[in-house]
């Protein structure tokens, strides 16, 4: 049987391909057939057809190898094929999508320059038509870009930048809804447009030509830019900007100005040290004045706080021919500055640096006006107060308490109606309330210290009026019979002085100061009228010209409307009736509702200073 590969065609039995192969071979058939079974040839024809099937194999084995080099030859063939295909229909596409592209990008820009033309002629219809088609295009934004390009030309027309902005943005929002889709984005996008190049090269062109120049003319910008533009901002939030407009305006607001505001506190400063000390100095100056040095330490210094606080007479006080050296125009322009610095600082300031930064303006305010003006004008006053001996003194110090009442006034109004506000819910209040308390403290000790050297100045006066012009004969005239006169000279002249001083006081105070100042000073007048009259011996006509005096003392002590001081005069007044009463009455009078509390000593004192106290033996009266 030829060996061929239909031998092996499907469907292939491999049983039967061994049966038919022996039946085929001569004498390899079974039992009974017409040849004998001979198992050599048997054998002989398996090994044979053996040979032949590995001979039918290699070659098949050859043909199948030549047939996958031929599949993979084509195939790769076909593969590079494809990639030309592949490339050719990428060129093809790239082509067609540049052609699709430009088409596209033409098409964008005549609709954008449609919407131009459409806005420019005022149809807002076509403007909204070609909005709505230009939506579903990338150049829609473009298109936001040129309308508000197209909106802020010619609209900056006014010398007032921010009236133009205001107006504009009120003619546009009016629009943007009758135009786009979306108009809260394309008004925001519009303020965003003006904050970030109007108005932030409007505040660049006024600050940046003052900064370095005109301090002050800086910070009035820097003050009025920002307050402009928070103010606009303020009008802007009646639009609709989206959700969150408020933040929105901030930062446009924050971005414009923190590089300003960073470093305002500290030229806020340096502008009111440099112009407090200004105003001081053209004061001083006007006045020919070279400021002294207080509190050096030097010896003259503390021979100058000995005199101020005693009556040691330690050398001539100052002459200061009646200059108080206190202002109120210079007051007036301290505050002034002061004030318009509050005002900056309260716009200015970061809200968690305002209570900071406006204890550091009063602080200021207290070193230029309360330290280097009232304070000094208060050292100048009290060095100017002459010794309680001198004669003729001029009491200058009263005009200095009475403009320096009139400072702490406008002083205290300001820390009221300017610094409070700015840190009354802050931890500041209470470091400010506290300077402020001790800086009055301080000056409340040298106005005290002052009008108590001026009252002995006062009283010294007085002593030298009543040791020059009253005389013994006064009260021991060589005629009792012809005494023509109400009252003494020395009296007259001391009632019309201490009239005057009580006026002055009165110019000079105010509120319980004037009490408690008159009340010391007519308890010394009433002392000094005690100490005098028990100088004197009184014959029974000089006592009633006494009680005369007396009586003038008392119509002077009326002045005062302190009732402690009219009371001191009545019971000298009583006091003085002692010397005129008849010897009998003594007790009587010593008993009467005036005189019954004083001390039996005082009532004896007084008695022994008539002319019969020994000759009526008025001392058995007190025994």
């Amino acid at each position: 049987m030829a060996t061929t590969a239909q031998l092996f065609e499907e469907p292939f039995d491999a049983d039967e391909y061994i049966e038919r192969l022996a039946w085929r071979t001569p004498g390899g058939g079974s039992k009974g057939g017409a040849e004998a079974f001979d198992p050599k040839k048997l054998l002989e024809e398996f090994v044979n057809h053996i040979e032949e099937l590995k001979l039918l194999d290699e070659r098949i084995q050859r043909k199948v190898e030549k047939l996958e080099q031929q599949c993979h030859r084509e195939a790769k063939e076909f593969a590079h094929k494809v990639q030309d295909l592949q490339r050719s229909n990428q060129v093809s596409g790239l082509y067609i999508l540049a052609k699709i592209a430009s088409k596209y990008h033409d098409l964008e820009r005549q609709l954008i320059q449609e919407f131009t033309a459409a806005q420019r002629r005022g149809e807002i219809g076509r403007m909204r038509e070609v909005a709505a088609v230009l939506l579903h295009f990338k150049g829609y934004a473009h298109c936001v870009d040129v309308y508000i390009k197209q909106c802020q030309e010619g609209a900056y027309m006014r010398i007032d930048v921010f009236e133009d902005i205001a107006i504009l943005c009120q003619r546009v929002n009016k629009q943007v809804g009758e135009v786009f889709c979306s108009p809260e984005t394309v008004m925001a996008k519009l303020i965003q447009s003006i904050f970030e190049n109007k108005i932030q090269a409007h505040v660049k062109e006024r600050l940046e030509e003052t900064r370095h120049s005109d301090v002050e003319q800086y910070l009035k910008n820097l003050y009025d830019l920002y307050s402009r533009t928070t103010a606009l901002a303020a009008k802007l939030t009646d639009f609709n900007l989206g959700s969150d407009k408020h933040t929105f305006l901030s930062k446009l607001i924050k971005n414009i100005f923190s590089c300003y505001l960073e470093s305002y506190i500290d030229m806020e400063r340096q502008y009111l040290q440099n112009r407090s000390g200004l105003i001081l100095q053209r004061y001083y100056d006007s006045k020919n004045h070279q400021k002294r040095a207080v509190g050096t330490g030097s010896i003259q210094e503390l021979k100058e706080r000995i005199r101020q606080r005693t009556n040691l007479p330690l050398g001539p006080s100052i002459d200061t021919h009646g200059e108080t050296f206190l202002s109120q125009e210079v007051v007036v322009n301290l505050l002034q500055e002061t004030r318009h610095a509050f005002e900056r600082c309260n716009k200015l300031s970061d809200p968690a640096d305002l209570p900071k930064n406006a204890f550091s303006i009063f602080l200021l305010l207290v070193e230029y006006l309360c330290v280097d003006h009232i304070d000094y004008a208060l050292e100048i006053g009290l060095s100017a107060i002459p010794s309680a001996d001198a004669k003729n003194a001029n009491l200058y110090f009263l005009d200095v308490v009475q403009q320096a009442n009139t400072i702490f006034h406008l002083f205290d109004k300001q820390f009221n109606d300017n610094l409070m506000p700015l840190i009354s819910s802050s931890p500041k209040l209470t470091e400010c309330l506290h300077k402020k308390k001790e800086v009055i403290e301080q000056m409340e000790v040298k106005l005290d210290t002052g009008i108590d050297r001026t009252l002995n100045c006062m009283v010294g006066q007085m002593k030298h009026i009543l040791v020059t012009e009253q005389k013994k004969t006064d009260f021991k005239p060589e005629d009792e019979n012809n005494v023509m006169i109400q009252y003494t000279t020395a009296c007259s002249k001391v009632c019309a002085y201490v009239s005057k001083q009580v006026e002055r006081v009165r110019r000079s105070m105010d509120g319980k100061n004037v009490d408690t100042v008159l009340t010391e000073l007519g308890v010394r007048f009433h002392r000094l009228i005690h100490e005098h009259l028990q100088q004197f011996s009184y014959s029974s006509m000089g006592g009633m010209l006494a009680i005369c005096d007396v009586a003038e003392y008392r119509r002077s002590a009326k002045d005062f409307r302190v009732p402690l001081v009219l009371q001191l005069f009545d019971t000298l007044h009583a006091l003085c009736n002692l010397l005129v009463v008849a010897p009998d009455n003594l007790k009587q009078v010593c008993s009467g509702e005036q005189l019954t509390n004083l001390d039996k000593n005082l009532l004896h004192a007084f008695v022994q200073l008539r002319v019969d106290y020994r000759s009526a033996r008025l001392g058995r009266h007190f025994s």
